[in-house]
């Protein structure tokens, strides 16, 4: 019920306690009010009611309620106090490990210690094949592809052209890099 007295509409709106700053420790107790009495209220609602001029100034300093340093600001970080370890973090969803995975596999290196471009990660992931493929490799997948997506394998549909157009690309690009030489 509206917490005006005498009102029987249903409380479906919050407000703050009268004098929020005399409420004990722990979660406010609102006030609930219907649609028409929290808008009297929010017109009459004053934060500052009460307040002295210096409690006033106090509340509204940027920093006010700010009195905790954090701990790369803190006077402690210089005094070498280690940051969290990644051990001390709970992940149920493994959020964090899927996705460093997935860079780490989209960084790999080549046993051969051939350098890979940008671009040749990129094409390598259109063609689905690991950093560590071959010429063979290569040219095996790229004719995979080719004929998966060609229109006259599929009764001439073209549906599967711009994923045509991006093998060629990917191939055209991979059989000239210093990788693949």
């Amino acid at each position: 019920m509206c917490f005006f007295p005498g009102c029987e509409e249903a409380g479906e709106f919050r407000a703050p306690p009268e004098n929020p700053r005399d409420a004990p420790d722990g979660p406010p107790q609102w006030r609930w009010f219907c649609l028409d009495h929290i808008r009297a209220f929010n017109q009459g609602y004053n934060f500052f009611k009460g307040m002295s001029a210096e409690e006033i100034d106090e509340a509204q300093r940027p920093y006010s309620g700010w009195g905790a340093e954090t701990r790369a600001f803190s006077s402690q970080a210089a005094s070498g106090t280690p940051p969290p370890r990644w051990a001390d973090f709970a992940d149920p969803l493994d959020a964090i490990g899927a996705r460093f995975r997935s860079r780490a596999a989209d960084m790999a290196e080549r046993r051969d210690g051939k350098p890979l471009s940008g671009a040749d990660r990129s094409a390598l992931k259109t063609l689905g094949l690991q950093p560590d493929a071959d010429r063979r490799a290569l040219r095996t997948r790229y004719t995979e592809l080719v004929r998966r997506f060609h229109p006259d394998h599929n009764g001439g549909d073209r549906t599967h052209e711009k994923a045509l157009q991006d093998v060629i690309a990917a191939y055209g690009h991979l059989r000239k890099a210093p990788a693949f030489a």
